[in-house]
């Protein structure tokens, strides 16, 4: 690591030769591999994306100039070269280096970011405002391929194109193979095309064409003719082109030496260019180049062989989903998969081997997969949209307009419900309840374990309307499954103990902490009645009523943020009834967003786990009991 050690700024990397360079991004891949081997996190993109961060940031100056990266989960080249290389070890963790860019974290990073397709439209900005004020900067926006299939990308290529303001966009495309007679070709047309000569001499040629008496203008348009159809011939990019933006490429991402020289011509250039670099993603270690879906983002794992580091224990949520999903299309022709860019995080990657005809995979479109999956309901069809909570934000909209309005029976399978860890804020489903459950006809379900999970799906294949399901990431319960399905009775939950001081009502990832926190109150001499709601829209009325008119203290416990969430539901129908309560906590995420960090750690902070519940409980309503015996927990710290 002799030459990463002397890197604390871009600044530190202008006095490296070519061959330097080239050792630097050797040295980069070994300390991410080293690093990211014992934190986990996303390896195959970073190791494609070495060579052009280090380019980058050797033409480009990003304490001023912006660069924006799309998504983010590419970013840690770029972190290790501006002055963070000493955080890695808390790579992801609690108070550490987060996973994406963070404008608190560094002067270099330009914009927040971890969602898909939004980088175009920040680097658009970013160039606006540098027009508006005057100010003299460079702006570059770096997406991925995947991330071109967001229709958001191709909003801001559009604009761009209209604006003609100065803006390099770098596409790191690393799906496609670099063939030697096609690279060569475009790397010449590339060079060609980026020289301010070419575009001077084009431009000189078609003034004097114009000026030929009679002829000129006619030559002038038949020269236009042939050039665009050899361009359209030749050149890979006229789709940019049509758009308004100068196409530059495809390149070799690998090769330092030519991407510094051509990233030094397109800042040069005027307008709106874009640059399309060939990489490999996960290049320089085998297994994730063998299997780069594996590696994008992965846990900890043993670096000489690629083995994923694996607790034992029960399934995950996801897996269950996913085997379930299968199970039940084998007996229901009707039942179509559909998810966004996430075969493999969502599980569906199963049913796309057994069915890969009731399968699709719309790319970073989660709009079109909604209202795709409207149609096919109104078809007769049972389409089940499986997306990430926090992704499924991006479709609202549809969900509202396209499906509920039309009262169509399509099913949500939202994964990642509730807090994420290690992605942190922009990945924390902390908001599913609130965006969905205000919204006309749309049920909304969590089950509390992954019987039940498998229960309530194929109850909602039965159910005539819009369903939703969320259910955590990670670990299930390790309860058995049934050898049967059976229907859930609709919109109604269950008591799973009763006691006669306090009203536990809870919903989802919260019902065995619920019952975790009554064992721990009932150490205090506090008898609770716990009720699994089930669902949070429609909510079981006739059983809330019952148990909130028998107990003093009612208590609701979700992993959603208390505005809008289950609580808020509850409360809303005391009200409309008429029922009016002094005694009564929403216990809920807060309203901010949460840092990243482990699961279990997180939940300790935002106050949701079972020992600080109660402590919340017996704090708020002020309660004294005697002990009856010793707390396993000191719940009170005196």
């Amino acid at each position: 690591m002799e030459l990463l050690q002397q890197i604390n700024s871009p600044q530190d990397m202008q006095k490296f030769s070519f061959t330097d360079l080239n050792k630097l991004a050797g040295e980069i891949r070994t300390f991410l591999l080293q690093s990211v081997s014992h934190t986990g996190g996303h390896l195959a993109p970073n190791l494609g994306v070495v060579e052009l961060t280090l380019a980058l940031h050797y033409v480009f100056d990003t304490a001023k100039d912006r660069l924006v990266w799309d998504v983010g989960h590419q970013s840690y080249v770029h972190k290790l070269l501006t002055g963070r290389k000493e955080l890695f070890s808390s790579l992801r963790q609690y108070g550490g280096l987060a996973g994406f860019p963070k404008r608190e974290e560094s002067v270099h990073d330009a914009f927040n970011t971890g969602h898909s397709s939004t980088s175009i439209s920040a680097a658009l900005g970013f160039a606006l405002a540098r027009d508006r004020l005057g100010e003299d900067y460079q702006v570059i926006a770096v997406i991925g391929d995947g991330a071109m299939t967001g229709g958001e990308a191709y909003e801001a290529l559009n604009q761009a194109g209209h604006l003609k303001t100065n803006l390099l966009v770098v596409l790191n495309d690393n799906e496609m193979s670099i063939a030697e007679n096609v690279g060569a070709m475009s790397s010449y047309l590339s060079r060609l095309r980026s020289d301010p000569f070419y575009t001077k001499r084009k431009k000189d040629i078609e003034y004097l064409l114009h000026k030929v008496p009679a002829i000129g203008p006619s030559v002038a348009k038949a020269a236009e003719r042939v050039k665009d159809s050899l361009k359209y011939l030749l050149v890979p990019g006229m789709l940019f082109e049509e758009l308004g933006l100068t196409y530059l490429g495809p390149i070799d991402g690998h090769d330092l030496q030519n991407l510094i020289v051509v990233l030094k011509k397109a800042k040069s250039l005027k307008g709106p260019i874009l640059l399309h670099v060939l990489t490999q993603k996960g290049r320089g270690y085998e297994p994730a180049v063998k299997n780069p879906a594996t590696f994008h983002g992965v846990g900890s794992f043993d670096l000489q062989t690629g083995n994923i580091n694996k607790t034992p224990g029960p399934p995950n949520y996801t897996s269950v989903f996913a085997d379930t999903i299968v199970d039940l299309a084998a007996r229901d022709e009707r039942i179509i998969a559909i998810t966004a860019a996430m075969p493999e995080g969502t599980g569906l990657n199963k049913f796309a081997e057994r069915f890969p005809q009731r399968f699709f995979d719309v790319g970073i479109g989660e709009q079109n997969a909604v209202t795709m999956a409207a149609a096919m309901g109104i078809k007769g069809l049972r389409p089940v949209v499986a997306i990430y909570s926090t992704f499924l934000q991006r479709a609202y909209d549809q969900i509202l307009h396209d499906v509920c309005l039309q009262k169509l029976p399509v099913i949500f399978a939202i994964d990642r419900a509730g807090l994420v860890g290690e992605d942190g804020p922009t990945h924390h489903g902390a908001f599913d309840f609130s965006y969905l459950r205000h919204i006309p006809g749309m049920s909304v379900l969590a089950p509390k374990d992954e019987e039940e999970l498998r229960q309530m799906f194929y109850t909602a294949l039965a159910y005539e309307g819009p369903s939703a399901i969320r259910y955590p990431r990670g670990k299930a319960v390790g309860v058995p499954f049934s050898e049967q399905y059976r229907q859930i009775p609709w919109g109604k939950g269950e008591v799973l103990a009763e006691g006669a001081d306090l009203l536990l009502l809870a919903v989802g990832s919260m019902v065995y902490p619920a019952l975790q926190t009554k064992d721990i109150l009932r150490e205090y001499g506090i008898q609770s009645t716990v009720v699994n709601a089930r669902f949070i829209k429609p909510l079981d009325e006739e059983l809330l009523l019952k148990k909130v008119s028998q107990h003093k203290y009612i208590v609701t416990m979700e992993e959603n943020v208390s505005a809008g969430g289950f609580g808020s539901g509850v409360l809303e129908l005391l009200c409309h009834r008429g029922i009016a309560l002094n005694n009564f906590l929403i216990l809920a995420l807060p309203d901010e967003f949460v840092t990243h960090g482990k699961v279990d750690l997180l939940r300790e902070l935002v106050g949701l786990t079972p020992e600080t519940m109660a402590e919340k409980i017996i704090r708020h309503f002020s309660l004294k009991r005697k002990v009856l015996k010793k707390p396993r927990i000191a719940i009170f710290g005196k």
